[in-house]
């Protein structure tokens, strides 16, 4: 069964200043999601969904969906903050979405074979689309508790106008994860790589200590599972009374992993990692793009 390219597009972006996710970067107008999408095309998706907010749906629709109708089934599903489970309600004044396994979440009903989650507006490489694919396809039928992500390293992930926040992951000598410790801030420090630490101290980091892009592998169950933790979460009264709270794919996984109800597989790749972080970072994604182009990576125009 082929595996399925699930792309996280509800969030703005606030560095950013405006909806990244549909900045045309490429020589035609190709956003970066299209790059996404075209790798893992190469790679044996073989279906693509896109959890959006639906007052955007119809610009959505006309200017992403269009261009794969006859190349690729589609899907849209939308996250909202008060698509809740049974029993709980939005506390009042909340405006934050309640995060990126929420959003996950909004998949259950679309997607029922292994599928891949990514962010639309991070730009991952023709090499990481073919290291977790490979890694879903051959996952046997019926396949639970086996998840992958994609580890970058992190010296490949930085961006030159300003510090990123990072998963640094853990992991044992089979390279399943132990744990992803989020860093707020890492950047360049005269030289080395290096995290801020709670004390604000820059604490210096191994070049290719593998990183989370929010680039994972999982197999439909992990929505089951989501389900059960998120009323979990919801109960937590610190959870309902802080309304910038957000129900994270880190804190899914970790659970999944403390508990020891599944596995993840840190698989390396040796694709470089680009984006739009901040505006400054726009005009280097349009170089990058063409100098890829240039090579012979993508043609002049994806679709």
């Amino acid at each position: 069964m082929k595996p399925t390219l699930f792309l996280l597009a509800a969030g703005m972006g606030s560095r950013y200043g405006g909806l990244k996710q549909l900045d045309g970067l490429g020589p035609n107008g190709e956003t970066i999601m299209d790059y996404s999408i075209y790798d893992a095309i190469q790679a044996g998706f073989g279906k693509i969904v896109w959890v959006i907010r639906k007052d955007f749906e119809e610009q959505f629709r006309t200017q992403i969906l269009s261009k794969y109708a006859d190349k690729v089934p589609c899907e849209l599903c939308f996250q909202s903050i008060d698509a809740l489970p049974e029993g709980f309600s939005c506390p009042e004044g909340r405006q934050k979405p309640w995060g990126t396994n929420h959003a996950v979440l909004m998949g259950k009903d679309v997607i029922r074979e292994p599928f891949c989650v990514i962010n639309c507006d991070d730009f991952y490489g023709r090499d990481a689309f073919m290291s977790i694919g490979k890694f879903l396809s051959k996952l046997p039928e019926g396949a639970q508790n086996e998840y992958a992500m994609v580890g970058f390293r992190c010296c490949n992930t930085l961006s030159e106008n300003g510090s990123v926040a990072r998963g640094v992951c853990v992991y044992d000598d089979q390279h399943h994860l132990q744990d992803v410790v989020e860093r707020t801030e890492i950047m360049r420090v005269d030289g080395p790589i290096c995290y801020k630490d709670e004390e604000g101290k820059w604490i210096p980091l191994e070049e290719n200590v593998p990183v989370s892009m929010n680039m994972w592998g999982f197999t439909p169950d992990y929505f089951r599972y989501s389900e059960e933790y998120f009323k979990e979460f919801l109960s937590d009264p610190k959870n309902m009374e802080n309304l910038k709270a957000e129900f994270f794919i880190p804190l899914m996984v970790n659970k999944l992993i403390n508990d020891k109800v599944a596995t993840v597989k840190v698989l390396d790749t040796t694709s470089k990692w680009f984006g739009v972080t901040y505006a400054a970072d726009r005009q280097d994604t349009v170089d990058r793009i063409q100098k890829l182009i240039d090579e012979g990576v993508y043609p002049s125009k994806l679709f």
